[in-house]
């Protein structure tokens, strides 16, 4: 009998850090086999048989996310959808102002709540990155910068607004107020790396 192992755990915008413990869970012998917006469903494996990358795809439309899966999938890799947010609503449509084309709104069902892809590959020892050029890696913490930067400015207005129209502090702008900062100060990690990326690029070439 094949056992599972199920975790709750929720990293917000912090991709990095998801990626980071998948790895570790690896290394610990667990693989991944299902996810749901808060739950990471493992079995057993042996350690660091397998190795993780999460991709930050909401920027993309239904057929640009099915037909980037589908490729993935097709050169060996397995993919999970993942989501950012924590919404169980259905018939939700969201503006997305860094999407591009018909990326600019997510849906329910659709694209919302399938903001990241975790991709998992077989270990073969070496690095794994689905973003290797100048241009991919820049283009990969842009979109994730400027979601950021949304996400900073919608809570700011929230705080904003809950504190004009309760005229006090409360749980609700409370709460839109640590999302704010969280936001910024992600933004600006992320715009800290683009900087890096450009400089190394800019010293190697």
């Amino acid at each position: 009998m094949i056992m599972s192992k199920k975790i709750v755990r929720y990293f917000f915008c912090f991709i990095e850090s998801q990626q980071k413990w998948l790895n570790e869970m690896s290394s610990k012998g667990y693989r991944l086999i299902n996810v749901g917006k808060l739950i990471y469903e493992f079995e057993k494996c042996k350690p660091n048989e397998y190795q993780y990358y999460i991709d930050f795809v909401a920027e993309k439309s239904v057929s640009e996310l099915n037909n980037y899966k589908n490729f993935l999938e097709q050169i060996g890799y397995t993919v999970f959808s993942k989501n950012i947010n924590l919404n169980w609503s259905y018939g939700k449509i969201v503006f997305r102002p860094y999407g591009k084309g018909m990326g600019k709104l997510a849906t329910s069902p659709g694209t919302y709540n399938k903001e990241l892809l975790i991709v998992e590959k077989k270990h073969d020892g070496k690095p794994f990155e689905l973003h290797t050029t100048k241009e991919d890696r820049i283009n990969f913490y842009k979109k994730q910068r400027n979601a950021c930067l949304t996400v900073s400015f919608l809570t700011l207005i929230l705080f904003v607004m809950t504190c004009i129209y309760s005229k006090s502090l409360n749980v609700s702008n409370i709460v839109a107020f640590c999302f704010f900062v969280i936001a910024t100060i992600l933004s600006i990690v992320l715009q800290i790396k683009l900087c890096g990326i450009k400089r190394d690029f800019n010293i190697n070439e």
